[in-house]
């Protein structure tokens, strides 16, 4: 069997679709980049991770059966001029967990004090 198709087998049954789609266009430009193998993989390795968070995050809002889904990309704020569009878009981030700071929010439904 060629390589490349033993390749290809072997990803398949990894359950590995990222590398089985990305490895050649990667392998030219790490290639042209001079990079070496573990930096290739590493970039390789990371496709796929970044891809099966896509892919789960799909997932679990298509199981959610949520009515449409929405973002804060979609989120109007000038509906709510009293809210702080900079402090949501900084508590999105959820920097303050890693920092492990509390975040104490309180007010009227739908609003900010």
């Amino acid at each position: 069997m060629p390589p490349e198709l033993l390749l290809a087998n072997h990803l398949k049954t990894l359950r590995l679709p990222t590398f089985l789609r990305e490895h050649d266009k990667l392998t030219r430009i790490c290639a042209a980049q001079g990079v070496d193998h573990v930096r290739y993989l590493a970039r390789l390795t990371e496709l796929e991770l970044i891809d099966r968070e896509r892919r789960m995050v799909e997932r679990r809002i298509k199981s959610a059966k949520f009515p449409a889904v929405k973002s804060l990309d979609s989120f109007d704020f000038k509906a709510i001029p009293s809210l702080n569009k900079m402090m949501v878009l900084d508590l999105a981030r959820c920097d303050w967990i890693e920092r492990r700071l509390d975040v104490d929010m309180y007010g009227l439904s739908g609003h900010f004090l």
